[in-house]
């Protein structure tokens, strides 16, 4: 009878055994681990509000990667540690700057928030020197290491927006046709509008008209306009009206040489800066 009572004891604590509830673990999928003492908590913008889909990772002191894992759509976070430490939470999320904060773990979880700075915002005006806006001007927004971080265009007032900026030193390009590209250095703050507005000196307009001996428009006549150097700056056909345009020039002499007919050449000199016009005119014969 003994050995049989032993046998019925066994058999009851294995099936009490195969009873008991397993131990909580966390998600291996977020946190890359399945044992250990979590580290979990929120991330969070200054004004309390979540974030979500921020990166983080648990690295040790040595910076030997514990854990990574990802803010969910209400902000929480949870990462297991292989056990007690200290250890360094670091977060990031796109148009935020990156927070990294050292965690203590012992034998209990650690409930840790952490806030991240809210994005930069950069805008202004694009305009002349005499202040006037100049509309569909490409802005252009580069870091320290000359990759574009956004582009956009001026509105119809020369105002232009750029937005979900890390806090950082950038370079603001700006350029727009008839006017000549400019760049200057712009500091974006964190949770702020930065504002910068970006003046563009147009280059001289020279305009003409080609026509004959008796004042008819000639069309498709070759125009060439050369610097002072005999250089050539830029060559076009005339339109059906006979006229032709050349933008974007520099203060100096030129020449401008029109053919199709017998050529004639025409020295002039060309003011550069504002919104300096001249209208050419060129005698052919027929």
């Amino acid at each position: 009878d003994a050995p049989r009572r032993r046998a019925g004891r066994a058999a009851r604590g294995v099936a009490d055994a195969t009873a008991a509830p397993p131990a909580p673990q966390l998600p291996a999928a977020r946190t890359g681990h399945t044992a250990g003492v979590a580290v979990c908590g929120s991330v969070q913008h200054s004004d309390g509000t979540a974030v979500p889909r921020a990166a983080l990772t648990l690295i040790d002191v040595t910076g030997r990667q514990i854990g990574r894992g990802a803010s969910d759509g209400e902000g929480r976070y949870a990462l297991a540690t292989p056990g007690s430490g200290s250890f360094v939470l670091i977060a990031a999320a796109g148009g935020h700057q990156p927070q990294a904060v050292t965690v203590t773990v012992g034998e209990r979880p650690v409930e840790l928030d952490v806030v991240l700075g809210g994005a930069g915002r950069l805008a202004g005006s694009v305009l002349t020197a005499d202040g006037l806006p100049v509309r569909d001007a490409t802005v252009t927004l580069t870091d320290v290491r000359g990759e574009v971080v956004a582009s956009t265009r001026s509105g119809r007032e020369g105002g232009y927006v750029i937005s979900e900026l890390v806090a950082g030193e950038y370079t603001l390009a700006a350029s727009a046709h008839a006017y000549r590209p400019t760049a200057l250095p712009v500091s974006v703050q964190a949770s702020r509008e930065t504002r910068q507005d970006v003046e563009l000196a147009g280059g001289a307009v020279l305009r003409g008209t080609v026509r004959a001996g008796g004042g008819r428009p000639v069309e498709d006549a070759r125009v060439t306009l050369l610097d002072a150097g005999g250089n050539v700056v830029d060559s076009q056909t005339t339109s059906a009206d006979g006229t032709f345009r050349f933008v974007d020039l520099s203060s100096g002499e030129y020449t401008v040489i029109a053919s199709g007919y017998p050529p004639v050449a025409t020295v002039l000199q060309v003011a550069g800066g504002g919104r300096t016009e001249r209208d050419l005119l060129l005698g052919h014969e027929d």
